[in-house]
């Protein structure tokens, strides 16, 4: 799994570990692949020298890739093991998905706009990845690989979408951040059984809008 680790920006990223480490991430899985992922493969070329900035960053489509922090957050949340298989609604740059899948989990990913579809299959690809990918709406999840140990949701929801509770598996845990266009709320929501789940609500975060018809409409 480290053939496409990079030493170009090695003390940037040594530096981002222990920063990260400092603020309170200790997931050891999540940690080691953000230390071998080359976070520069993912940001636009004009932003490569700070990629290793523990701020988010802009790409294709008026769209950003996460903090570090929040990355590493949303994952330890997860807690993710090896064969666990997780969804995620919003592919982005792909960088998510990577993660999950260099920590051992069958990742299942869906992005609504077809420029960041084709950008991040390609990258799986060139990381020999095996990231199943799709083209629609997220908000409504994807019903025919469901249950998933694992939810995340890398945009911000007015509402938790009824279609990813009901397609998580019983102890399952859905993170998503929740609330207006300006700030959101970080929800962890753990299945208890077949019609209870359990809600722990976080810190404070900033996402782009969840577009889709269980999230926001292009309109808002």
């Amino acid at each position: 799994m480290n053939s496409f680790y990079s030493s170009k920006f090695k003390e940037q990223r040594l530096k981002l570990i222990r920063d990260l480490r400092k603020r309170g991430i200790d997931d050891e899985n999540v940690l080691y692949a953000i230390s071998i992922l080359p976070r520069e493969k993912f940001v636009l070329p004009t932003f490569v020298n700070r990629s290793y900035e523990d701020v988010a960053l802009p790409i294709d489509c008026n769209q950003t890739i996460s903090q570090p922090y929040t990355v590493a957050y949303m994952t330890s949340e997860l807690k993710v093991n090896k064969g666990d298989k997780i969804l995620e609604i919003g592919t982005g740059s792909g960088y998510q998905a990577c993660l999950l899948a260099i920590m051992g989990a069958k990742v299942f990913t869906i992005e609504r706009m077809q420029e960041l579809y084709e950008k991040s299959k390609s990258i799986f690809n060139e990381f020999r990845l095996q990231i199943n990918s799709r083209l629609a709406d997220g908000t409504l999840g994807w019903k025919e690989f469901a249950p998933y140990n694992g939810i995340i949701v890398t945009a911000a929801a007015p509402k938790v979408p009824n279609p990813l509770k009901e397609q998580l598996a019983i102890g399952g845990r859905l993170v998503i951040p929740i609330g207006d266009k300006i700030s959101q709320t970080m929800y962890i929501i753990t299945r208890i059984s077949e019609e209870e789940y359990n809600e722990k609500v976080s810190d404070r975060f900033k996402f782009v809008p969840l577009i889709g018809k269980e999230g926001w409409s292009n309109n808002n």
